[in-house]
C-alpha cells in the first residue's frame, strides 16, 4: 500500500510538471487535483497499515471504525454550531475560572457585552488586557483611573525607569504618589477601548490593579446585579 501510494503522488506530480502551463486538467485546478491526490494517497497509506494491523481482527477494527466515525461526526458537529456553543462554553469557563469574562449578545449592533461573576469574597476581579498584557484587576467604581502595580505596568510595557510618582492618591494605607501613564489599548473579553488614561502606584502602595473610571466611564453602561456586573461597550 505505501508503494502504490507513492507511485500514485510521484505519477501526479509528473502529469502536473508538465502540463503546469494548461492550468487545468479535466476541468480541474491543478492545486486542487494536488490537494485530491494528497488526500487519496494518504487514506491509500493508512488503509493499508490499518489492513495489516486488524487482519483476522473483524471485530476490533469494525470498532474502532465506529469509535473514530462518532468522533468525527461530533467534531463537526461542535464546529457547525460553534457559534451556539460558544456561549456555553464561555459561561462554563467563566463558572470554573475567577474573572473570567461571560460574553452575551446585546442585541445592539456594535455594542458587545460582559458579564463578570462576583468571587467568594464579594469582590468584582476581571480578567483585563492591558497593552495585550492579560492582568487580574478588582472593580472599583470608587477609582477616577485605572491603577497598576509596578509589577502589571510592566507587564504592560511600561517602562518603571521613566515615571514620575507626582499624583497624590487615596489608598487603604492612606495616601500614597502614582505617576500618569496612558495605556494604548484596554479590554475586557470584547470590550476594547483605545487611549485610555491610567496610573501606576507606588511600589508597596497598592496590592491589586483597578480598572476605574477612567475606563468604565467610556463604556456605554456598566451595573451590578445580584452575582454578576454587566458591562456594555
Amino acid at each position: 500500500m505505501a508503494w502504490i501510494a507513492l507511485a500514485l503522488l510521484v505519477a501526479v506530480g509528473a502529469v502536473l510538471v508538465l502540463r503546469h502551463d494548461a492550468g487545468t486538467i479535466a476541468g480541474f485546478d491543478n492545486a486542487d487535483i494536488a490537494g485530491i491526490v494528497a488526500a487519496l494517497a494518504l487514506l491509500i497509506f493508512l488503509g493499508g497499515s490499518m489492513f495489516t494491523s486488524y487482519r483476522g481482527r473483524f471485530t476490533g477494527a469494525l470498532r474502532d471504525a465506529l469509535s473514530w466515525g462518532a468522533i468525527a461526526l461530533a467534531l463537526i458537529a461542535g464546529y457547525s454550531y460553534r457559534d451556539q456553543l460558544m456561549p456555553i462554553a464561555q459561561r462554563i469557563a467563566g463558572e470554573l475560572l475567577p474573572g473570567m469574562p461571560i460574553q452575551f449578545d446585546t442585541g445592539e449592533k456594535n455594542s458587545p457585552g460582559v458579564r463578570i461573576r462576583k468571587q467568594q469574597n464579594g469582590q468584582f476581579m476581571a480578567q483585563v488586557h492591558a497593552n495585550g498584557a492579560s492582568i487580574k484587576m478588582v472593580i472599583d467604581t470608587g477609582a477616577s483611573s485605572i491603577v497598576l502595580t509596578p509589577s502589571d505596568a510592566a507587564r504592560a510595557g511600561v517602562k518603571l525607569e521613566s515615571l514620575r510618582y507626582s499624583v497624590p492618591v487615596q489608598t487603604a494605607n492612606g495616601t500614597s504618589f502614582a505617576a500618569r501613564v496612558k495605556l494604548r489599548n484596554v479590554s475586557v473579553g470584547a470590550i476594547s477601548i483605545d487611549n485610555v488614561e491610567a496610573l501606576v502606584a507606588k511600589p508597596g502602595a497598592l496590592r491589586d490593579s483597578l480598572p476605574g473610571m477612567s475606563f468604565l466611564s467610556r463604556l456605554r453602561s456598566y451595573e451590578f446585579s445580584g452575582d454578576f456586573l454587566t458591562l456594555r461597550g
